[in-house]
């Protein structure tokens, strides 16, 4: 496989659609392996636009617009960063020639919960959480007294834990279903609920797939809250069995969806076993933290999956752990500030994501520590957030 320069007529050109933290670092991997990239997303100045060749602003999910973007640009790869996409369209331009990664399938399934849920619990036989869907205030109220409380009550399309709620009486369930609204994407008026897991922890398994065959990194361990990712860490301790079972699931599900690239496998690790819990088929925000502790990078990884090239052996250099900054207020002047405070620390960095305008929840910026094991990296880590904070103007 040969490669022209970027921006000439043997320029190889790859599509992110979706922008954020996490496609930026896509970006810098495919351009150093001398890709052309265009960065898309529905406002102006995200993060991997900064970065990209050429950027483009659209509504994603407006069938026609991304269609004709995209044969304009007739971009090698399109690779979905996010899940608001009109995924249909991305299904007829599959099979007009156009190559999606990882496929147009694995896009639509993985962009509700309800398509992959389905997929995972019924269709391949996976340990899931019990769970039913409900499309009213009424479906909800039934579904909560079946599985009863506390339960977990999420929008069947949004991300990074937005419209995610614990619901722990029936008291708060009109408040869940008015937050699963206000935080669901496409105006789809549907969620999932989940029982309860009392799990021991929970983990992303990146699972790889290239012409190599599937591979896996280390398990990350991670802590969420209202539903997003605070911290990470890896590796996290497992017991063999715990692996084997870990790596069949992700194994199973990514086998069945297909195509090139790296995917986040989310699961809980209970007394009863390994139970899945959701797939992503694009690098996971919890992953931000092999940046330092691997020899190759989730979005080095993916670069290289999606681009055919082989994928070696990976390899864990260090422990290592990520803790997030998040804004707590909507503005388009602020500062981030304490960035010498956070380097001084040992074997610790920091990325700050550059995105245009801060809002409730929003992640800014991302610590990254190493150390020799994970509980003083996470320690490094913690230390690190709070030494940075947001000033607004």
């Amino acid at each position: 496989m040969s490669y022209g320069s970027p921006l000439s007529n043997q320029a190889r050109k790859i599509m992110l659609l979706g922008s954020g933290e996490l496609g930026k670092e896509v970006i810098i991997e495919a351009q150093r392996l001398g890709v052309e990239t265009i960065a898309v997303d529905r406002y102006a100045l995200a993060p991997a636009m900064q970065v990209a060749h050429r950027s483009y602003v659209i509504d994603m999910l407006d069938a026609a617009a991304l269609r004709e973007l995209i044969e304009k640009e007739k971009p090698d790869l399109i690779v979905p960063e996010i899940e608001a996409i009109a995924t249909d369209a991305l299904v007829e331009l599959e099979k007009e020639g156009f190559r999606v990664i990882p496929t147009a399938r694995a896009a639509r399934l993985t962009m509700d919960r309800e398509g992959i849920r389905r997929l995972a619990a019924e269709t391949l036989g996976l340990p899931t959480a019990p769970y039913l869907f409900a499309d009213s205030l009424e479906e909800l109220q039934q579904a909560v007294r079946q599985l009863g409380t506390p339960c977990v009550i999420k929008p069947i399309m949004s991300s990074s834990g937005k419209g995610q709620s614990v619901c722990r009486s029936e008291a708060e369930i009109e408040g869940c279903w008015q937050y699963a609204m206000d935080g669901g994407r496409a105006k789809k008026q549907r969620v999932i609920v989940e029982g309860f897991v009392h799990f021991e922890s929970e983990i992303t398994l990146l699972t790889v797939r290239s012409v190599s065959g599937t591979s896996f990194c280390a398990p990350i361990g991670h802590v969420q809250k209202d539903g997003d990712y605070i911290e990470s860490w890896q590796p996290h301790v497992m017991n063999e069995g715990q692996i084997e079972e870990a790596e069949a699931i992700a194994r199973t599900i990514t086998e069945e969806l297909g195509g090139y690239g790296i995917y986040g496998v989310e699961l809980f690790l209970t007394n009863d076993g390994v139970l899945f819990s959701e797939v992503s088929p694009r690098p996971h925000d919890t992953g931000m933290v092999t940046m330092v502790t691997q020899d190759l990078s989730e979005f080095a990884l993916h670069a290289r999956a999606i681009l055919g090239f082989p994928i070696p052996t990976i390899r864990l250099l260090t422990p290592g752990a990520s803790h997030t900054l998040k804004a707590d207020r909507e503005a388009d002047a602020f500062r981030i500030e304490g960035v010498e405070a956070a380097l001084a620390l040992p074997n610790t960095g920091v990325r700050l994501f550059g995105k245009p305008v801060t809002k409730p929840g929003r992640r800014m910026a991302v610590v990254l520590s190493t150390a020799d094991d994970t509980e003083q990296a996470r320690d490094l880590a913690r230390r690190g957030a709070e030494s940075l904070s947001i000033a607004y103007e």
